[in-house]
């Protein structure tokens, strides 16, 4: 069941959609959604994946146009030589390439996509999941007016959204967190630094003690583990790793170095949902709480992402959102949209279980490529 025949055609495409309002984080700030896509087709069945990573080095060095190289010019050649495979052999082999987790991720998910199609099943029973209703979760940006950000927060707050994150950078954090909490004492509410500050803003940093979060996201470098266990240890507030989670091995050293509490995974940066699962295993069995980020991702991202949220280890609420609240139009149907209770369904159908609309992949399209 898991094995798949020689794939026939592998195309890329970068589509740009505008967001309905700018997107601030302490990184940059996005208009748009470039999302490089992938469809790879065997026989009569077709499987899409999105990559996770930007025009710009900003949030990791891979960027869409090293995603297109290294899927173009390693990755797809591993496929083209295969009469049939499994997924897990196609995974073992692209380890020869190092790093390129989004990269490897865009293909892989493809792959499932394109399997879970032919064995006629949704996507979440081929990873092994259960069906479920997942809890939704919304991703402030910075704002400039405060009286935006308040209005934000209470359209998400009459939505029931299980929990609000706010983007926040060095300086522009006790303000907005004193003003939410007066405003809304009550909600589940986290912020993210994207890696803002350093060990030596431990003062700044113990004042968000005072606000009641859920967590801290990433408040130190990208690629530190070793601060970050020291800054545990002097917070209440929990930390949780996002962009230092590259894989199993830095899930590992961070739990047993202390270095967080929480540990976001997002499948796209870590090399798929089978990398994923893998994590999330070990964090449920270290009962470390995990939870699914998400990068602004299209219909075909999200997807996918609610897929892997059926996995027994994701016991938080992720960024996963209602389509409307990024994008006004998105290439897929059905959008994603919120129960009255704040809970979202599983996309029905096989495979991720939406549809990409022809006249508007078109219509968003700004390239495409076709590498087989």
């Amino acid at each position: 069941m898991d094995i798949i025949k020689q794939i026939d055609e592998a195309k890329i495409f970068i589509v740009n959609l505008p967001l309905i309002e700018p997107f601030e984080t302490s990184l940059e700030v996005e208009t748009h959604k470039a999302a490089l896509l992938l469809k790879l087709k065997s026989g009569d069945c077709s499987g899409w994946g999105e990559c996770v990573s930007s025009p710009d080095p900003f949030y990791s060095y891979e960027t869409n146009e090293t995603a297109v190289y290294i899927i173009k010019n390693y990755l797809l050649p591993i496929l083209k030589k295969k009469q049939e495979f499994s997924i897990n052999e196609v995974m073992n082999e692209f380890e020869m390439v190092r790093g390129h987790n989004m990269a490897k991720a865009t293909v892989e998910n493809a792959l499932l996509d394109l399997l879970a199609k032919k064995c006629a099943l949704p996507l979440y029973q081929v990873v092994g999941g259960k069906n479920k209703e997942i809890m939704s979760g919304i991703s402030v940006g910075i704002k400039k007016d405060p009286n935006d950000l308040i209005q934000s927060i209470n359209d998400a707050k009459k939505k029931n959204y299980h929990r609000i994150k706010i983007k926040i950078k060095k300086g522009e954090e006790i303000t907005p967190l004193r003003l939410i909490r007066k405003a809304f004492p009550d909600i589940k509410l986290m912020v993210d630094a994207n890696a803002d500050y350093s060990i030596e803003d431990l003062e700044l940093l113990r004042q968000l003690d005072d606000y009641d979060l859920m967590m801290i996201e990433q408040p130190l470098a990208y690629n530190d583990l070793y601060c970050h266990s020291k800054l545990q240890k002097e917070l209440s507030t929990p930390i949780c790793l996002d962009e230092s989670i590259k894989n199993l091995t830095d899930v590992e050293l961070a739990i047993n170095l202390g270095s967080c509490e929480i540990v976001n995974i997002k499948q796209g940066r870590v090399g798929g949902i089978l990398k994923a699962k893998a994590m999330q295993e070990y964090c449920l069995k270290k009962k470390i709480a995990v939870w699914s980020g998400g990068m602004l991702e299209t219909g075909i991202g999200r997807a996918f992402n609610i897929h892997l949220q059926t996995l027994p280890g994701f016991t938080l609420p992720g960024d996963t959102s209602e389509t409307s609240r990024y994008f006004k139009e998105d290439i897929v149907e059905p959008s994603i949209k919120l129960s009255p209770e704040g809970y979202i369904k599983i996309p029905e159908g096989d495979g991720i279980g939406v549809e990409i609309i022809p006249e508007r992949l078109k219509r968003f399209t700004i390239s495409s490529e076709r590498l087989v």
